[in-house]
């Protein structure tokens, strides 16, 4: 990363601030996310990429080996078979791509669809909940 002090404001400013060998799978990542939700809102919240649809969908980044992808903790649970599978390393909310592995398209595609879905579902679960009083 060339700077870590600048206040970024856009996913473009981030990968602009990332190393050259970072900044072409960055992009994919981006796309392939933008294609899953193309009405999607663009940003940046802690200081990371982060789309948002109905609330943060899911949040990206660089590191120095690998790329971060953050879709929460959920679909880390239900896609464990499979990122087990690849041998990718995962925690409680994150996945981690290694840089010098092909980017998972599918899977990516896949968990943002499905962050998608439990998204819209949780909106209708929290509007059915009647207000405590």
């Amino acid at each position: 990363m060339k700077t870590a002090r600048k206040e970024l404001k856009t996913i473009d400013e981030y990968i602009s601030f990332q190393e050259e060998s970072k900044q072409i799978g960055l992009q994919k990542i981006r796309a392939i996310i933008k294609k899953v939700v193309p009405k999607a809102i663009e940003g940046i919240s802690y200081q990371m990429p982060v789309f948002k649809e109905n609330g943060n969908l899911v949040y990206f980044a660089a590191s120095k080996k690998h790329y971060g992808f953050y879709p929460t903790a959920k679909p880390i649970e239900v896609f464990k078979e499979q990122l087990d599978a690849k041998g990718y390393t995962y925690s409680k909310g994150a996945i981690q791509f290694p840089c010098d592995q092909p980017i998972p398209v599918k899977l990516i595609q896949d968990i943002v669809k499905f962050r998608i879905k439990d998204m819209e579902l949780n909106a209708v679960t929290k509007k059915k909940v009647p207000a405590k009083k």
